[in-house]
């Protein structure tokens, strides 16, 4: 299961995020976002995990939990095109 983490510190780092999550379960990958001329990250981060149980285990205690100072904002990741569409990037 794909799990989206938001609010997250431009400290933390993909070791920091998966000893968070491997409290719950395996964790398969960490994908922390990061822009792609400067490597910082963008605050956010996906976190894959080998069972959906762990998974929903993780989002659970994690959401709105304090990490470095912010209160993380986890959930089930949805594909792309699930995502509302802001009006001033519309494709038309």
């Amino acid at each position: 299961m794909n799990i989206y983490v938001g609010n997250l510190s431009y400290t933390v780092t993909d070791e920091e995020l998966t000893e968070a999550f491997a409290e719950h379960g395996e964790v398969t990958s960490v994908n922390l976002i990061t822009d792609k001329y400067t490597g910082q990250s963008k605050g956010f981060a996906f976190v894959e995990m080998a069972k959906q149980s762990d998974a929903e285990e993780a989002i659970k205690v994690l959401n709105n939990k304090e990490l470095k100072g912010r209160n993380l904002k986890v959930n089930q990741a949805r594909p792309r095109n699930e995502r509302p569409r802001n009006k001033q990037n519309r494709r038309y």
